[in-house]
């Protein structure tokens, strides 16, 4: 069984002002599942987006604003959210201090649409006929 070392925020997440950590993935032999940690700096966000598959996210230190299905709703550490497929939501870092989220997916292949500008990407093992993905 593959330990996944944390070792420091050294990958820039999509987003200014986030960092992110994979942490199960098809690269350590996941077949159904894709997980992270995730660090919002003090007024970090990621834009509404939605996904293919269902989506868990954990609170693992500080608090945000979590916005569901157009819903905002304050989260704090060990809250967890449960974010059905197709649903477009949202996390934003409005405090002070740092904002740290653990993301679960029930799939290899992710990806994440944002209706604002029409456009998608993803992570995760590569879908068929695409060459590479992004971990």
């Amino acid at each position: 069984m593959p330990i996944i070392r944390f070792e420091g925020w050294q990958t820039p997440g999509k987003e200014p002002g986030t960092l992110t950590h994979r942490l199960t993935t098809h690269a350590v032999g996941a077949e159904a599942i894709t997980s992270g940690i995730s660090h919002f700096a003090p007024g970090a966000s990621v834009p509404l987006h939605f996904h293919n598959c269902e989506e868990q996210v954990t609170v693992v230190q500080g608090a945000a604003t979590a916005i569901i299905d157009g819903v905002e709703q304050p989260v704090a550490t060990f809250d967890t959210t449960y974010v059905p497929a197709g649903t477009p939501h949202c996390f934003r870092n409005d405090g002070t201090e740092p904002f740290v989220m653990l993301f679960v997916y029930p799939s290899p292949y992710v990806e994440r649409h944002f209706p604002e500008s029409g456009t998608m990407d993803w992570h995760g093992k590569p879908p068929e006929g695409s060459g590479t993905g992004t971990t």
